[in-house]
Formats: structure tokens, sequence, C-alpha cells
């Protein structure tokens, strides 16, 4: 396991179990509730009724992938990184008995969670996977959606989650998620100060930079689309209290990260890989 993957573990795994324990969580300092402009306001009350507290208390997104994948009766569904399980227990309900939702994390506590809230909330529909995005245990042309919920700025290699995804999207499937991107460019000591304030920007694309990526891997009709802006006064009180001079770094940080959706399409044609390089 690399250092990175070792850290992200640590921290969720952490998290999960201050959730099993009656606590929140939460991507960075803040506490996860209607005043934190990364996680507040992404489901409404009809979302998340009926789905167990303790996955509403787990949800470390930064977005609504469900609401944006367009998710139909009968489709197999695969949620890269899915921790407490919330949108894999929204997207079962969208897909139906006759579909499947998996959810695939690494980490042993966020999965033993996400299994008690699977079964709290009956779905029988649903599969929650050990492995880890940069390789997904399943096979190739298998899955019809990919939604992920600010977890593949996390990873240390991009390029292996992207290829990846687009070697177990059927032909004609959709990539869907919501991360958390860069828009231009930030200076070094500035964006690890703001990585201080939200832990899930660390290792955040610029928005050009994560469309070509999808694009080298092979995926069309990529878009990346900033829904979310956030804006120094957001982080100014945490800031602050590290000693950051908030007034310094605010005219090359406002607006420059955001919440974002993107999407992307398998190509009807495509072939899947097997590796680097394309099967033959």
């Amino acid at each position: 396991m690399s250092e990175i993957q070792q850290a992200v573990q640590e921290h969720y795994g952490a998290i999960a179990q201050s959730v099993r324990n009656g606590s929140g969580g939460c991507c960075g300092p803040t506490s996860c509730g209607g005043s934190d402009p990364i996680t507040s306001n992404l489901y409404d009350a009809a979302q998340t009724s009926g789905l167990p507290l303790e996955a509403v208390l787990a949800s470390l997104g930064c977005g609504n992938p469900t609401a944006l994948a367009q998710l139909e009766p009968g489709q197999i569904v695969l949620d890269l990184g899915s921790g407490g399980g919330i949108d894999v227990l929204l997207s079962a309900r969208r897909v139906g008995p006759t579909g499947k939702a998996y959810g695939l994390d690494m980490t042993d506590e966020m999965l033993v969670l996400a299994r008690e809230n699977q079964a709290k909330s009956g779905a029988t529909n649903v599969e929650f996977l050990k492995g880890t995005i940069e390789a997904i245990p399943l096979p190739a042309n298998s899955v019809d959606v990919i939604i992920s919920n600010c977890v593949i700025n996390l990873s240390g290699d991009k390029d292996a989650v992207l290829r990846e995804a687009f070697r177990v999207l059927k032909p004609g499937g959709r990539f869907a998620v919501s991360d958390v991107v860069v828009r231009g460019e930030v200076p070094a000591d500035v964006r690890r100060s703001m990585e201080l304030w939200v832990g899930c920007i660390a290792g955040a694309l610029e928005e050009g930079d994560y469309a070509a990526r999808l694009r080298a891997a092979g995926f069309e009709d990529v878009d990346v689309d900033p829904w979310r802006i956030y804006q120094i006064d957001d982080a100014r009180a945490f800031l602050t209290e590290s000693g950051v001079d908030v007034d310094r770094i605010a005219p090359v940080v406002d607006g420059k990260f955001a919440s974002a959706f993107i999407r992307a399409r398998k190509p009807a044609a495509a072939q899947a890989c097997c590796g680097p390089t394309c099967c033959t």
C-alpha cells in the first residue's frame, strides 16, 4: 500500500469509527453541518428519508453524484470510494430490484459501517467490495454507470483510476462523479494552506487537466462543470487560527477551488483495456 493510500485509510477509518460511536464525520476540520461550504445541502430530505442515520452522518462528499448520474431501473452502478454507503443506497433505490449497486472501498472500518447501513436499510440489490479504486475488482464491460463522491482526488495514481473506470464500464457506459477541482494556477504554498483547511482537496486536479486525463483514458463527451465555488471567507477563521495570513493569499485563492460535476462516456464501440495498452 502506498503512503498516500495508508494516510487516506487511517483518516477515513477513524471517521467511520467515530460515526459508529455516535459522532459525525467530515472531510476536514469543520463540522459537517449546514455551515460547511463543502458538504452542506447536498441531499434533500426526500432522498435521506428512510436511510440509516449513520449513512447520512458518514456522508463525506462534495456533491450528489446520484442526482447527476440519471440512473435507470435495471442498471448496474459502481461507487468508487463508497464510504458509509449513502450514494450506494440511493443508487440502489433508483436502479430497483432488477439492477445492482456496488460500493468499492479499501477501508475496513468504512466497509463495516456500510454493511451495517445496508442491513438497516433492507437493501438487497447492494454489494460492498473491498479493494482500491486503482485496481477495481470487477470484470471488464460489467458496469453501466460509475459514480464517485470526492474520492478520486485522493488517489496518488489518478490515471490508473480512470483507466480502470474505462475498463469496467460497458461500451456506452457513463462516468458521472463529483470531485474537487482547481480552477487555474495556485502557488504551491497557498495550496498547502488550503489543504490544511479541507483534507479532501489534497491532490485535486486542475479542471482542464482532469478533462485531458479522461480523454487520454479513452473517454469522450467529457464535461467538467464547477458548481460550488469556495471563497476565502469560508476558510478565514480556520486559516487565521493556523497562522496563515489570509489577506495575503486571498487574491490567489478566492474562487480557485470548487466542487465539480464531471461527466464522460465510454464510446459505444470501445474496446475494453486489460492493461496499459488495449487488448487485441
